[in-house]
């Protein structure tokens, strides 16, 4: 159960701590110009803390699990780059295909970030539980 714990814990750390970085320093402006009156003056936090909750355990299962299996963080990294590269693009080619306002700019640039965070956080969460658990 530690093993699984320290997996989550890794993943769900790294993800914050660079999605945060992303959303908080470098694109805040990008999506306040792009998105406009879309954008609310603050994140709805709870909505936030699902989304990250979530979305780690999904990372755990579909892409460290994998990895833990290879003894490759490699696996891990690369499950993780298709299963974020999925999951944005669901998000976004779907804004973009419903929304007036959505660009396809933000969209594209978002789901590459969306496949290399997912694979950064897979592989953060496979060293975590490959070292300590």
């Amino acid at each position: 159960m530690q093993h699984w714990l320290l997996a989550y814990g890794g993943t769900l750390l790294s993800m914050l701590a660079l999605d945060a970085l992303w959303i908080g320093l470098y694109m805040a402006p990008a999506y306040k110009s792009a998105l406009g009156d879309l954008m609310l003056a603050q994140p709805r936090f709870m909505a936030a803390a699902a989304f990250y909750l979530v979305y780690a355990a999904g990372i755990v299962f579909l892409a460290v699990a994998p990895g833990l299996r290879a003894l490759s963080w490699q696996t891990a990294a690369l499950h993780g780059a298709v299963l974020g590269f999925i999951a944005y693009a669901t998000y976004d080619l779907t804004n973009y295909s419903i929304l007036k306002a959505w660009p396809l700019g933000l969209s594209l640039l978002d789901i590459g970030w969306g496949a290399l965070l997912t694979a950064i956080a897979a592989a953060a969460g496979w060293l975590a539980a490959s070292r300590w658990g």
